[in-house]
């Protein structure tokens, strides 16, 4: 695991290691939403697709645009820009769907863009800011750092599974 070697020792702010969940893997999939950039544990990942034809489901949510036939299995799809409240989505020749395996269960979320992979060390991250109970940052496992950029880890298994979501079971069950 990525933090392990890092438990006696505190990062480069001095905040405790302990603040940041362990981590299965240290290579992320950084994708963006408007501006700002994403990353997700590569290790989730399945494969990347264009964004095709969806088949809307009645009565779902805003943020589930439906689901494809991937070879078979019928995956439902997130839009992750709608899910997160960043404005209208709008869909172009960058726009990607991410198919993610978690828990055996085959998820597609729809993306703005894929940049790149990317390894980080525990030197490049960074705990999840308080906000009070203004932001929720149940799902936000930290802040990774790379040179000038600031990357937002999502806990992606995390957030399919919460209860407004309900495409996972929550761990534990």
């Amino acid at each position: 695991m990525l933090l392990t070697q890092a438990t006696a020792t505190t990062t480069a702010a001095g905040e405790s290691p302990d603040s940041i969940r362990d981590l299965s893997c240290s290579e992320f999939l950084i994708f963006r939403l408007g501006k700002e950039e994403y990353g997700i544990e590569i290790l989730k990942v399945q494969e990347i697709r264009g964004y095709d034809a969806i088949t809307r489901i009645a009565n779902a949510p805003e943020f589930i645009k439906g689901v494809i036939n991937l070879r078979g299995v019928i995956v439902p799809i997130v839009d992750m820009r709608i899910k997160f409240n960043l404005g209208a989505a709008h869909y172009d020749q960058f726009t990607v769907v991410i198919i993610l395996n978690l828990s055996g269960r085959i998820i597609g979320i729809v993306v703005d863009g894929v940049s790149d992979v990317i390894n980080l060390d525990t030197e490049n991250l960074r705990p999840t800011p308080e906000f009070g109970g203004v932001i929720d940052t149940e799902y936000i496992i930290g802040l990774g750092t790379m040179e000038e950029r600031m990357l937002i880890l999502v806990d992606i298994e995390k957030l399919m599974s919460s209860s407004e979501m309900g495409l996972l079971e929550p761990a534990g069950k």
